[in-house]
């Protein structure tokens, strides 16, 4: 068995700490988790702002039941699985569509082309975004879900599983399902 690094030997520590009530240990590992935590809740709800939300509400469940951490995964892994979890709930109750707000709706009406600049190549992008987006609001949470966590996040199918608590085969049929889906919402898009 290898010596854990300085760096995992220090998470440790910390959450030691933190399942002792130490506060500050917790707030440590906040920081070290945070922006992760906020890029899961929004590759699964695709809002910054409810993003936030969901990672506030992660990291006060993850508070909450820091004393049920055993350790069989990394802490990471379970604090990811927690935003994962309650970004999907989330998006089950608000539905399935896709409502630009704030300074999203100000980012696409940026977007529009202005008379500077390749307003065709403008254009263009924007349409490809708003498609994309449009494609991606119809599928499940599920199927979304581990289709961003793949392809934005970047994650293994080992770590998504571990994250959305499925087995690897039900990530790879979700992700292969969700690929699919897309290419066939996207079919005009290819040749361009």
């Amino acid at each position: 068995m290898s010596k854990p690094t300085p760096a995992e030997a220090n998470e440790t520590e910390l959450i030691r700490r933190a399942q002792q009530g130490d506060t500050q240990a917790f707030g440590a590992l906040v920081e070290r988790y945070q922006r992760r935590v906020v890029g899961v809740a929004q590759a699964v709800v695709h809002n910054p702002d409810d993003a936030v939300e969901l990672a506030q509400e992660t990291f006060v469940r993850a508070y909450e039941n820091i004393g049920k951490f055993e350790s069989r995964s990394s802490f990471s892994t379970w604090l990811y699985r927690i935003a994962a979890n309650l970004a999907i709930d989330f998006r089950r109750r608000e539905g399935r569509h896709v409502v630009l707000r704030g300074e999203d709706a100000e980012s696409e009406i940026d977007r529009i082309p202005s008379g500077r600049g390749d307003s065709f190549q403008e254009t263009a992008r924007g349409e490809l975004h708003q498609r994309l987006t449009a494609a991606l609001g119809q599928l499940t949470a599920e199927h979304r879900a581990v289709i961003l966590l793949r392809e934005v996040e970047g994650l293994s199918y080992d770590e998504i599983s571990e994250m959305l608590d499925v087995p690897r085969g039900t990530v790879m049929s979700r992700l292969h399902y969700a690929r699919s889906r897309l290419r066939s919402i996207l079919k005009d898009i290819d040749g361009d």
